[in-house]
């Protein structure tokens, strides 16, 4: 494969823009910022990561809030020829230790406020540290001000790596997601015609950017349309509501679409200047499908996407978006449902495991070769984990996971992690944790906890236990205690007869 520089995502992403001066990005102080601009700030800020030691194929791990700079630091990085690491901002100085220490990125970028305790980590890795601020400064910014912005985009190959994204499983250690070049720009690029962007578009960006959606969906498909975003820091139903008048599509989880339903100023005249309202990250509940159709006139599009494969299916711009079911395979990307036990593929309508293919699917996980291997079928199908079907029409149903991976407000959350603190607290003698239905969140982060007899174990103790431990997208919302767990004859804990028992704690 030749190493080009078109093949770098940032030269897919800039190349031939027929108009420089196009806004890109709109601030919610006014501030407007060209094609040209964002284009010169990234050969800035990657001008700034050479000059701190970063080389083609380095990790730059950045836990930073949304700002305009925090999403220059990925398009400079990428611009580089590094690898991105995007690390949520909830999570613990306890959780960053292992992310840093697995991915030895050579820079990590962090909140001002963190700098200290993050730096203790990345000395063990040999990473320098340099801030980035919620307000978008900080050293790396400040140095980027009289950094020269003339850049050479360093040449990458199509399987280069782009980023790594950390993944939970339900066991074992959280999972390196390797991305490369062509996987990122040949997912945007295709969701771009799926979808039908063009550069008339304005996005109401809302979403975090370390985490698939918002990163890599929202923000590529927004540049490679040559639209433009509205940059918001984070969920703001009436400001969102607001906005509608002068945007045209809105990316969302499903706790925004219920929030959103909360405002008597949601109507069929707020949202008349909108095209498109696009789910994913979570399930949409077919209630809240339903419910936003009677009121603005608008079928919200559901998809599917991992950290893994990007977006794997989607219900179609035209034609039926059926309540429950993130639509059909995207051009170019294989779905199929096997029998968990053979692997063999199973008729339509039944329920089995998805596995995908296609140019969208990740190179494999941070040298975790065996897992990767275990992954993968010998015809290139990944084993995505989640169970399925695809009905009569072609459309994929997610039924559940294989894996009791538990997913919140668009934030994977593995069950061990939580259970192995919780055990870990005295009096406990075990835990199980699980997703049950949440109309907010998609699913509820639930513990359910077995002590011993006259041990003081409360709902309370655990939670206040558990706080400053994990990050809060991982906090259980409620944990009960009781006797026993249910098991089958094998000893093993069974985890859809404690969601069946507690699937309405958190109905409305």
């Amino acid at each position: 494969m030749n190493t080009t520089a078109s093949a770098n995502l940032f030269s897919r992403l800039f190349d031939n823009l027929d108009d420089p001066s196009r806004l890109a990005i709109e601030m919610l102080d006014g501030t407007r910022i060209s094609y040209a601009d964002l284009i010169a700030r990234a050969g800035q800020m990657a001008n700034v990561l050479v000059s701190r030691g970063v080389k083609p194929g380095d990790r730059v791990a950045a836990q930073t809030e949304k700002s305009v700079p925090a999403l220059v630091l990925y398009l400079a990085t990428v611009r580089a020829g590094a690898v991105y690491l995007p690390l949520n901002t909830a999570y613990t100085l306890n959780e960053l230790e292992y992310f840093i220490g697995d991915a030895e990125p050579s820079l990590v970028v962090c909140d001002p406020s963190k700098a200290e305790g993050i730096g203790a980590i990345a000395a063990k890795s040999k990473a320098r540290v340099e801030t980035l601020g919620a307000d978008g400064k900080g050293s790396l910014t400040d140095a980027a001000a009289s950094a020269d912005a003339a850049f050479t985009t360093v040449a990458r190959a199509n399987d280069d790596l782009a980023a790594i994204l950390y993944t939970s499983g339900t066991t074992g250690r959280s999972k390196g997601a390797m991305l490369t070049h062509d996987n990122l720009a040949s997912n945007s690029l295709s969701l771009v015609d799926y979808w039908r962007f063009t550069k008339d578009d304005v996005l109401i960006h809302a979403l975090p950017i370390y985490h698939t959606h918002g990163l890599f969906v929202a923000s590529n498909v927004t540049l490679f349309a040559r639209a433009s975003m509205i940059f918001l820091p984070k969920l703001d139903p009436e400001l969102i509501i607001k906005l509608m008048a002068r945007s045209t599509v809105l990316m969302g989880v499903p706790t925004f679409y219920t929030r959103l339903l909360q405002s008597p100023n949601l109507t069929k005249e707020t949202t008349k200047h909108m095209r498109l309202f696009i789910s994913g990250s979570a399930p949409l509940l077919a209630d809240t499908h339903r419910e936003w159709s009677a009121r603005t006139g608008f079928a919200i599009l559901e998809r599917y996407g991992m950290t893994e494969t990007n977006m794997n299916t989607s219900n179609p711009y035209d034609g039926d978006r059926v309540p429950g079911a993130v639509g059909l395979p995207l051009p170019g990307v294989s779905v199929r449902v096997t029998d968990p036990e053979t692997g063999k593929e199973i008729a339509r309508d039944s329920i089995g495991m998805i596995e995908v293919k296609g140019p969208n699917v990740f190179k494999g996980y941070w040298r975790m070769p065996e897992k990767t291997k275990a992954e993968f079928r010998d015809d290139g199908f990944f084993i995505t984990g989640d169970l399925g079907k695809i009905d009569d029409k072609g459309y994929v149903h997610i039924l559940g996971r294989g894996k009791d991976l538990v997913i919140s407000g668009g934030f994977n959350v593995y069950p061990k992690e939580i259970e192995s603190e919780i055990d870990a607290m005295p009096g406990v003698i075990e835990s199980a944790v699980i997703g049950v239905p949440h109309a907010d969140f998609g699913e509820g982060v639930t513990a359910v906890v077995v002590c011993n007899k006259g041990a003081d174990v409360t709902e309370a103790g655990v939670l206040q236990a558990l706080d400053g431990r994990l990050a809060k997208f991982k906090m259980p919302k409620r944990v009960f205690v009781v006797d026993e767990l249910p098991r089958n004859a094998m000893g093993k804990v069974q985890k859809n007869i404690l969601r069946d028992t507690y699937a309405k704690i958190y109905a409305k």
